[in-house]
């Protein structure tokens, strides 16, 4: 699985991204030409540059905008880009590009870019409208181009997702953040650091204030960060061996490097082996109407699998058994459950050992839409190709054509993909 480790020790911003992305092979011309599919060709202009940061060699990456878009009033995301305050963030006076997070997700789904591309930005973009809106009291979709919807902005994330697919990067580390320390000037005011949007993004996230007093992580890094990368380690993953090493700078010049060093590799994961606990009971006196709604409640609960088996009991009265398979974190909130919300008086409680296949999710575009499908490795070999059920259901509903006819193209799609990534390998 090709795998990207972000060591942020100097914080992480948009530009910065693009910068590492772009020295990681990225094509500039490619990049700019994706990007042009968004309509905003007339908007800004990309500047890539070579630059030096204490001894390090690093590409720094500026979001120009263009003449006819300057006439204007700074805005609040003037902290955009790892701590540089542009002259050139400003919103027309007439309001043309006065847009909402309903406007910009309209602008990239409208876009002929890849539906991927698509699908990872507004992700994005939704990860910070989120925390913006909720800094700032208002619903997401209402958050305003001054808040989230920046040009700078908008080409960063949807110039990361552009790179992201063309690399075929399938997971995202990151270390502890530097988030820098001190102020940071907005329209609203001096901010403390990490700023409030930031603050809310960074929730469940390791990071860390340093003494360089200068906003090292912006918004838009961290909703990256938020809405695609793996923080439950810090750490070079296990199994994570890298092949290029690239950096993204910032603007500021520090004590410390300012860049982004981004790690460029694979990740293999080991078949896992691990400790479930296994949770039965006998049932003979319960309506089956209840059973799918404690199914439910056991999945919430933190389930990985819930079934029922008919038996006989004893005097011939026919019964069902109940299996709960789930994690020993889980297993006592999948107990209560049971006790709450069915007749039993008694549960079986065994530790099982399960093996399981090494998975890729990635996704597939067919002619009717695009679909999740799930490649299964054991060993070295694919064990399965699946695709997503609930996907080939919502597009034969939407386009009143045979679920079997799209769940059997999915699967050629998905096939000819596995076919194309073992070649490239």
């Amino acid at each position: 699985m090709n795998a990207i480790y972000l060591d942020c020790f100097a914080g992480i911003s948009g530009n910065m991204l693009l910068g590492a992305f772009l020295q990681a092979g990225v094509p500039e011309s490619y990049l700019k030409t994706e990007l042009s599919k968004l309509s905003l060709a007339d908007e800004f202009q990309l500047i890539v540059t070579k630059v030096n940061k204490n001894g390090i060699e690093a590409l720094y990456v500026e979001v120009d905008l263009l003449q006819s878009c300057t006439k204007t009033v700074s805005l609040h995301h003037s902290h955009e880009h790892n701590d540089h305050n542009h002259s050139h963030h400003h919103e027309p006076i007439d309001g043309h590009l006065n847009r909402t997070m309903a406007d910009i997700r309209r602008l990239i789904e409208t876009s002929t870019l890849d539906l991927s591309v698509k699908k990872t930005s507004i992700f994005i973009f939704e990860t910070l409208a989120q925390a913006e809106g909720k800094v700032h009291g208002k619903p997401a979709d209402e958050v305003h181009f001054h808040e989230v919807g920046a040009i700078d902005s908008i080409v960063d994330i949807v110039g990361t997702a552009i790179c992201l697919q063309y690399l075929q990067i399938e997971k995202i580390y990151v270390s502890k953040l530097n988030v820098g320390g001190g102020f940071v000037k907005c329209a609203h005011g001096l901010m403390p650091i990490p700023a409030p949007a930031t603050a809310e993004l960074l929730k469940n996230i390791s990071f860390y204030g340093g003494t360089i007093e200068k906003e090292l992580v912006t918004p838009t890094g961290a909703a990256v960060i938020k809405a695609l990368a793996d923080v439950d380690t810090t750490d070079l993953p296990d199994g994570f061996t890298y092949k290029m090493v690239a950096y993204g700078a910032g603007t500021w010049d520090l004590v410390i490097p300012n860049v982004l060093r981004m790690y460029i590799g694979n990740i293999e994961f080991a078949n896992k082996e691990s400790k479930k606990i296994l949770i039965e009971t006998n049932i003979d006196d319960l309506s089956p109407q209840i059973y799918e709604y404690v199914f439910e409640g056991l999945f919430k609960a933190g389930a990985r699998d819930v079934w029922v088996t008919p038996i006989m009991m004893k005097k011939g009265r026919p019964a069902q058994m109940l299996s709960v398979l789930v994690d020993d974190t889980q297993a006592q909130a999948c107990q209560d459950l049971i006790f709450r919300e069915t007749s039993t008086i008694g549960l079986r409680i065994h530790e099982v050992e399960r093996i399981e296949a090494k998975r890729i999710l990635t996704n597939v575009l067919t002619c009717y839409g695009e679909i999740s499908c799930k490649i299964s490795y054991y060993g070295d070999a694919v064990s399965n190709i699946s695709v997503e059920y609930e996907d080939c259901k919502r597009l034969a509903l939407k386009q009143d054509v045979p679920l079997k006819l799209i769940q059997q193209e999915a699967l050629q799609m998905a096939h000819a993909l596995y076919s194309k990534r073992k070649e490239g390998n």
